[in-house]
């Protein structure tokens, strides 16, 4: 009997994940009247518009509607901007992205590398008419221009399109353009928007006078190709690609005046090649975070903007490595520093030398540093409860101690962006779909209220999450167990699939039902789902994610292997039948199972998976083993496809599936095949399903349906399940 309802594989990919009509990209006004936010119309429309709320109105208007803009014809993205959009996972389309004056008057986007202003206040739209394709445009400040790249050209131009003030008319203007090949003005480099969070490669001066801007040379980088076999008439695409051991971009800052002055700055870039962060606000100079290519040292510096010379005023070393963080360094308005660092055992928000928070919070990020107190993201005790609060460094609250904003009395996954005292709170929960949006008056005393909320287009799940949160083990081991609906104890034993992830900076045991959609679509086929999260992964402690530095294979699978067997003793497992799948450092995991632990795993989808250390780019891949050339035996020992690597697969052979998209410029398809060659080589029977035009995120809905049901067959297959039609 057909209910017309969509099947849920297929209603997660056309609504992307249930992100598709979901409010996002906050930006509020200093004065807290106005928040700017993106939103698509519908659950399956994919096309991002602008939106403003005008809070003392309680009302929402549309200031930017890209099919409008475009009347109706079809995106058209660059290179540059395609490679951006990959390096955030952002698979929808129209307003993907926007940027804001400090008045919050004025915004900035492109559609189709056209470079276009909205007038918030009003909601009007207007075109500025300038050389092309455009990418990440700002505005300054003050909101009187606009700076954008193009073709690697750093370019500013009248934000009103008539005279920028500069006896150039309205026409753009360029600061800084390539010297030669593979140079760039304005952009991040891969490995800083990849691995670092840093997405951007110029900020504007407070007083929008100049703008300090990164000049990428990807010259010293390795290249390789990435072809597309399903189209052999087509030229692979050339790609710089740093991997472990290899050369980096060099990466140099220069303060490029409105006016045509260049002064260039200066740091010890041979002892710190990376550039983390960059902080410029009215509060005190420029702000850098680089680090030293061990990433066991990183520095804080300030930089002279009349000499371009820096001088450090803090410096973060660790035996292990150090982290850059969301949201930091930053400067108080007194001009102290901000920053998170790990002490004692703990994650803490410091404000100068002077730590404002300690154990149990593990700090996460900083969201807004405000006249007296600093806006942070952490959790607490109970590890998938993501909380914003809020630590006062000076006024009524400088005797010490933070207290959660918006708290609720279940456990949340939160974020926040700052105005003034306005705040729009976001908070998912285990117990409902999406999440609730709020924007909220803070007062001085830590009162809260609920001025408005932001409603979400968002749709609702086919089905409904019901994850069991437990702690496995003597190391307590953050999981959750996911059973089919309507399972009862008489139902028996169920097979078992974890689902994990499992790795640095992948936190999946969280307080939000979404996150659980995919693992409960998994148990209602006929599995008791186990999700995770061993060591090496976010949110508990530093000591619990550097665990995995130099073994990085064993103790990841080894964590995985302890909640499994803790958790038999609770839940249904039939241990008998134990399958694993994940995607990217989890068909990494998924891939160690197999081969090294086949008394314990029966059967394996190992997607995207590196399996070949070796391959993967520095930044990440030497945090965590260290330098290939001088610790090859870590990089042998903890891949896949070696000899080390797979002197650990021991009989018998188990069913392995590997997925993976032709098209992946991160992880790239060469891991697939050489863990297929490897295998061959060993004997060992497996299949491999290769996704043509496909990248590391699967946006296509085609292909994210299918992959679903795919994987489906073949678990129930391998674990001689029966195998009527997924549902």
């Amino acid at each position: 009997m057909t209910t017309g309802q969509p099947s849920f594989p297929r209603q997660y990919a056309r609504t992307q994940r249930f992100t598709l009509g979901a409010p996002r990209g906050y930006s509020l006004s200093p004065d807290g009247a106005r928040v700017v936010f993106l939103r698509s119309p519908s659950g399956t429309d994919r096309a991002q518009r602008l939106w403003v709320l005008a809070v003392d109105e309680g009302r929402e208007f549309t200031a930017a509607d890209p099919q409008t803009l475009l009347a109706g014809a079809d995106e058209e993205l660059s290179a540059q901007e395609r490679a951006r959009r990959e390096r955030t996972r952002e698979g929808s389309a129209g307003i993907v992205d926007y940027a804001v004056d400090a008045a919050v008057e004025l915004a900035a986007f492109t559609l189709s590398g056209r470079l276009f202003v909205c007038e918030l206040r009003a909601g009007t739209t207007r075109e500025l008419p300038v050389q092309g394709p455009v990418v990440d445009p700002r505005p300054s400040p003050d909101g009187r221009h606009v700076a954008f790249v193009a073709d690697g050209r750093l370019c500013v131009v009248a934000a009103d399109g008539g005279a920028d003030g500069t006896g150039n008319g309205g026409a753009d203007r360029v600061l800084a353009e390539p010297e030669g090949p593979g140079i760039t003005w304005g952009l991040a480099e891969f490995i800083a928007a990849e691995e670092m969070g840093r997405h951007r490669g110029y900020w504007w001066s407070p007083q929008s006078d100049r703008i300090l801007a990164a000049r990428v040379d990807d010259s010293p980088v390795r290249r390789w190709w990435i072809a597309d076999p399903a189209h052999p008439d087509r030229e692979p695409a050339q790609i710089p690609y740093p991997a472990a051991g290899t050369d980096n971009a060099d990466v140099t800052l220069a303060l490029l005046g409105l006016d045509g002055s260049r002064t260039e700055v200066t740091w010890d870039r041979a002892r710190y090649p990376y550039l983390a962060r960059v902080h410029w606000s009215a509060a005190g100079p420029p702000l850098l975070l680089v680090q030293s290519r061990d990433q066991r040292d990183q520095r804080y510096l300030t930089v002279d903007t009349a000499t371009g010379a820096t001088r450090t005023v803090h410096d973060d070393e660790d035996e292990v490595w150090v982290e850059p963080f969301p949201g930091a360094p930053g400067w108080t308005p007194d001009g102290r520093l901000v920053r998170i660092a790990d002490e004692g055992g703990a994650r803490k928000l410091f404000v100068g030398d002077r730590p404002l928070t300690g154990a149990p919070l593990h700090v996460r990020a900083v969201l807004d540093i405000g006249e007296d107190d600093v806006l942070f993201s952490a959790s607490g005790t109970d590890m998938k409860d993501i909380g914003v609060y809020r630590a006062w460094f000076r006024g009524s609250g400088d005797q010490g101690g933070w207290e959660r904003v918006g708290g609720r009395p279940y456990p949340t996954v939160s974020s926040a962006v700052r105005g003034g005292a306005v705040v729009v709170l976001s908070q998912a929960s285990a117990e409902r779909p999406g999440a609730r949006v709020e924007v909220i008056r803070l007062d001085a005393d830590g009162g809260e209220k609920t001025l408005a909320t932001i409603g979400s287009y968002a749709e609702e799940p086919a089905l409904t999450a019901r994850p069991r949160f437990a702690l496995a083990g003597d190391r307590e081991i953050p999981c959750a167990v996911l059973l089919p609906t309507g399972y009862t104890d008489a139902d028996g034993p169920l097979p078992v699939l974890l689902d994990p992830y499992g790795g640095p900076h992948g936190q999946r045991v969280v307080a939000a039902h979404n996150a659980f959609l995919t693992s409960q679509w998994f148990a209602d086929q006929g599995f008791a789902v186990l999700v995770a999260d061993g060591r090496g992964t976010p949110g508990r402690s530093p000591g619990w994610e550097k665990a995995v530095s130099r073994d990085l294979a064993a103790v990841v699978l080894e964590d995985q292997v302890d909640a499994l067997q803790a958790l038999a003793e609770t839940f249904p497992f039939d241990l008998e039948r134990v399958a694993i799948r994940g995607w990217s450092f989890g068909g990494y995991l998924a891939g160690l199972a197999a081969l090294r632990r086949p008394d314990v795993f029966h059967a394996a989808v190992v997607g995207a998976p590196v399996t070949d250390l070796r391959l993967y780019d520095t930044h990440y891949q030497e945090r965590y083993l260290g330098h290939p050339a001088e610790e090859p035996a870590v990089y042998a020992a903890n891949s896949l496809v070696t000899d080390e690597g797979l002197s650990g697969a021991v009989e018998p052979h188990r069913p392995v599936l590997i997925v993976h998209g032709l098209a992946d410029d991160n992880v790239v398809v060469a891991h697939a095949l050489r863990l297929s060659s490897a295998l061959l080589a060993a004997g060992r029977p497996h299949e491999v399903l290769p996704l043509s035009g496909v990248t590391h995120m699967t946006p296509q809905e085609q292909v994210a349906e299918n992959l679903l049901l795919l994987q489906v067959d073949f678990l129930k297959r391998s674990l001689g399940m029966e195998r009527p039609a997924a549902r």
